[in-house]
C-alpha cells in the first residue's frame, strides 16, 4: 500500500476530490496544508523536476489570475523565493510517494510509483470558477459567508 504525502490549501473542492481518489486507490495518505508548511528554495525545487518555471505556479492563484505576478518572468531562483513569501502560488498538491515528490496530480506518475487511480479523469484546476480569486475555498458543503 503505497504512503502518499499530499500538500493542499485547506478546503480547496479540487484537491479534496483528489484525495478522494487517492484513498479509493488504496493509499495511505498524509494530508498537509501546503499554507503553513514551512517551505525553503531547496525544499521546494525538489517538486518540479524537469518543468519549466511557468508550470510551478499555481495559474488559480488570485495573484496569477490578476496579472499581478506573471509565472514567465520569474528565474528558477525568484520564483521560489516568491513562493517561500507567498505558498499560495504554488502549483497544488505538491506530492510525495516513497521520497519521490512532484507538483500537481499526475495519473503516469502516480501509477509508476505503484498508485493506481480509479479513473483517468483526475480533478484539476479550480473547482469554484468565478470564486478561485478568494485566498480560502470552503470544504464541500461549507458555504463561504
Amino acid at each position: 500500500m503505497p504512503h502518499v504525502i499530499f500538500w493542499w490549501k485547506p478546503g480547496c473542492a479540487t484537491n479534496t476530490k483528489q484525495i478522494r481518489l487517492l484513498e479509493q486507490a488504496d493509499c495511505t495518505l498524509e494530508v498537509r496544508d501546503l499554507l503553513t508548511e514551512p517551505w525553503t528554495p531547496e525544499r521546494l525545487i525538489g517538486f518540479f523536476g524537469a518543468l519549466p518555471v511557468t508550470q510551478w505556479f499555481n495559474p488559480a492563484a488570485p495573484a496569477v489570475k490578476s496579472g499581478s505576478v506573471n509565472p514567465a518572468a520569474f528565474t528558477p531562483e525568484q520564483a521560489l523565493a516568491r513562493m517561500v513569501e507567498e505558498p499560495l502560488l504554488i502549483r497544488r498538491p505538491l506530492l510525495e510517494v516513497d521520497g519521490l515528490r512532484r507538483a500537481g496530480i499526475d495519473p503516469t506518475w502516480l501509477a509508476l510509483r505503484g498508485v493506481v487511480l480509479p479513473t483517468a479523469d483526475v480533478p484539476q484546476g479550480c473547482s469554484h470558477g468565478a470564486d478561485a480569486a478568494a485566498p480560502y475555498c470552503p470544504p464541500p458543503g461549507e458555504r463561504a459567508g
